[in-house]
């Protein structure tokens, strides 16, 4: 059997969603899922939403991070994080468990 281990997240993703949420008032999680497609094999999709009851909840800084049951596995291990750099700002996934990922960053293979 294989230990999945959560994702981790950093101080800084929080505090940007946490800036995300006092800009837009909504309150809402940052929700971080893997989708078949993209040029790997294998993509992110990274949304605003509400907890659904089976997600696992990471929460700092009083926002919470949440993963659904089928991504967990993609992402055990895999630390989620804010990017702020002159080609752009954005949430970025480090993930041990792809073997190779794009240029974009949002796909990868395992």
């Amino acid at each position: 059997m294989t230990l999945t281990l959560p994702p981790r997240v950093t101080d800084r993703a929080f505090a940007r969603l946490a800036e995300i949420n006092a800009a837009q008032s909504g309150g809402k999680a940052l929700r971080v899922a893997v989708e078949g497609g993209g040029c790997s094999g294998f993509q992110y999709d990274i949304s605003l939403d509400d907890p659904e009851p089976e997600d696992l909840v990471i929460e700092g800084a009083g926002q919470k991070v949440v993963v659904d049951q089928v991504s967990l596995p993609f992402l055990s291990n895999a630390v989620i994080d804010f990017s702020d750099e002159l080609i752009g700002a954005r949430f970025v996934i480090e993930n041990p468990n792809a073997s190779s990922s794009c240029g974009c960053g949002t796909s990868f293979s395992m």
